[in-house]
């Protein structure tokens, strides 16, 4: 399994990834038993594969995920760098030894890779800048340096 640094991790998360043009219709949600789910995979500017996974339930708004992902040449298994989750779940911290029950961020850590089952992004920080599936999704646009095509703003509401 691979391990990476904090400073690759924040590497990773801030490498510009340009979105294709028609990223809006490779993404469409489509419908499982519970939840509707989709995913996009994007080669950055140096060639790094990332994927975005988004999940959001059919039956209450606010729980929903969106996780940004790398995907290491050397392995199958996605490495977690940031998942925007909704306010539907109690979240527990546990080397900190902190819970909250609120919309959250996680984010990979070196620490986490190396505590208990190895979860890169177990560690999870609350926020107010999000409170719906849509706007967690601008957030991690941001967040995550995804470069919107050209003629398109951030008006993606990709998610009715």
């Amino acid at each position: 399994m691979a391990r990476y640094s904090d400073v690759e991790i924040d590497n990773f998360i801030n490498e510009p990834k340009p979105l294709p043009s028609n990223f809006k219709s490779k993404i469409k949600l489509k419908c499982c038993k519970s939840s509707k789910q989709g995913s996009l995979e994007i080669a950055s500017k140096y060639g790094n594969k990332f994927t975005v996974i988004l999940r959001q339930s059919n039956f209450n708004r606010l729980d929903f995920s969106i996780i940004v992902a790398f995907k290491p040449s050397n392995s199958n298994k996605l490495f977690h760098l940031k998942r925007y989750d909704g306010k539907s779940h109690e979240h527990t911290n546990p080397i900190e030894d902190e819970k909250f029950y609120d919309f959250h961020i996680h984010t990979a850590t070196e620490r986490y890779q190396n505590y208990g089952n190895g979860e890169e992004d177990k560690y999870a920080y609350q926020t107010d800048r999000f409170s719906n599936y849509q706007k967690a999704f601008e957030c991690m646009l941001k967040d995550c340096n995804f470069i919107l095509p050209s003629q398109m703003q951030l008006e993606l509401d990709i998610f009715d």
